[in-house]
């Protein structure tokens, strides 16, 4: 790498760029925001693969699209560097280290669960994971929620999802038309404000510039649109025909791909937000897993690499052992391949929307701006979200509450006052959330040890 500025680096070959994105798998902690700080330092700034405006560029389109941004962003970068090798590649591995990390966390959590010191831990993670999501709720409001009209919207969607039952579909929809709508009647009430930056500042000069060619692979031709298309719909024809043939539509692996299909084109705003729509479908309509379950794969999503919808690996994993798919003497294998199903057809929409879309977007070069409906969702979003931590929350001091008697057994005081002390350290003191998670885990070890 040339220490010259003005000089852009030597060329990357796929080799190099291979094991870049391997490493990455690894360390990317902390969700989006984390992940894109990351890449944006080591591509931007260190490595200066790709130019400031050129990342932003890249970021904007991800942000629109529905799907886990900063592997979305991985993707476009890997592609637009090294044709569509260079974006599976990138996106894969991006994803593949948290996937096999995940796989066998949650083989230990169904296996050993219940030992004594096991459960000590997850006491004190469930209410950590409540700190968690409040936390999501506040910082996503904070950003988005900024006047009257956006906080009707983020009222409308909690009162729709909490008191109503509403679909989280049927919310999403309906927040876009308000937004559409309303951004056609008071613009300015739908505006977005902050973004990602201008992208004014300069790192020097780098391999992918703001003035270098567009790439022969990344101009947009209507062939190359339908060949993706295509591809994309043996895809997933292929294997959703796969499943239908070996356990019939109403097969477990059958309904995993077609809802977590459903849920990959509904991720607007990230994955917090999918995931109301993720606890609909496999805890109340398919039963896949319980509840405390949920908070629990939560936890294990926020404490390993990659992004965090990969909590869908672990609801594919329990799912596929409760159900028992291949036998009760075949338990690991029925939960491996029920995550792989469930993590394949997540993320599979998100390589389709970039070797689709990116190539037009690279064309155009022009601003990628997000919409007044998606202005809309994005409010709606915190509705739901805040009704997510509502829910943990009663989960966790009532965990003998029912929906007869929601209210139902002790209060448990000792899994609020680490809640409360979660929520301290996230929100006073910007702690991080895996060692706020660790830290919780330890005390609910030293609280099950004290009283037992």
């Amino acid at each position: 790498m040339t220490n010259d500025l003005r000089t852009a680096p030597e060329p990357v070959s796929l080799r190099e760029a291979f094991w870049y994105w391997l490493k990455l798998g690894f360390v990317s902690f902390g969700g989006p925001t984390g992940q894109i700080a990351i890449m944006h330092q080591e591509l931007v700034e260190r490595r200066r693969w790709i130019s400031e405006r050129r990342f932003l560029h890249a970021l904007n389109y991800c942000m629109v699209l529905p799907g886990p941004e900063a592997t979305q962003l991985a993707t476009y970068i890997g592609w637009l560097m090294h044709k569509t090798r260079g974006g599976v590649i990138a996106g894969t591995l991006f994803v593949l280290p948290s996937l096999f990390i995940l796989i066998a966390l949650s083989w230990i959590y169904m296996a050993y669960g219940n030992v004594p010191a096991v459960a000590g831990v997850l006491y004190g993670i469930k209410p950590a994971v409540t700190a968690v999501v409040v936390f999501a709720a506040y910082r996503i409001g904070s950003r988005a929620l900024k006047n009257g009209v956006l906080w009707s919207i983020a009222a409308a969607a909690f009162i729709a999802i909490f008191a109503l039952r509403l679909p989280f579909p049927l919310i999403v929809i309906g927040a876009g038309v308000i937004g559409y709508f309303g951004g056609r009647v008071a613009p300015e009430k739908f505006a977005i404000g902050g973004g990602h930056g201008s992208g004014a500042k300069s790192y020097g000069a780098a391999l992918i510039d703001d003035g270098a060619p567009i790439p022969a692979h990344a101009l947009f031709t209507w062939k190359r649109l339908a060949r993706v298309c295509v591809t994309g719909l043996v895809l997933w024809g292929g294997v959703m025909a796969a499943l239908i043939a070996y356990s019939g539509w109403e097969g477990t692996l059958s309904q995993m791909g077609w809802f977590f299909t459903k849920a990959a084109l509904l991720t607007f705003g990230g994955a917090y937000a999918v995931l109301p729509y993720v606890y609909q479908g496999g805890v109340e309509h398919y039963q896949w897993l319980t509840a405390v379950q949920m908070i629990d794969g939560l936890a294990l999503g926020e404490t390993t690499p990659g992004p965090l919808i990969m909590v869908v690996t672990f609801i594919g994993f329990v799912g596929g052992w409760t159900k028992q798919l291949f036998g009760s003497d075949s338990l690991f294998l029925a939960g491996a391949v029920a995550a792989v199903v469930t993590t394949y057809f997540t993320f599979l929409p998100s390589f389709l929307f970039i070797f689709g879309g990116a190539p037009l977007i690279e064309t155009t070069h022009g601003e990628v701006r997000f919409t007044a409906p998606l202005t809309g969702i994005t409010a709606a979003v915190v509705g739901v979200v805040l009704n997510l931590a509502v829910f943990f929350a009663w989960k966790v001091l009532w965990p003998q509450g029912t929906e007869a008697d929601p209210f139902a057994g002790a209060f448990e005081w000792a899994t609020l006052a680490i809640a409360i002390a979660a929520f301290i350290a996230l929100f006073r003191f910007g702690a991080g959330i895996i060692p706020v998670i660790g830290a919780c885990g330890a005390a609910g070890l030293a609280y099950s040890l004290l009283i037992g």
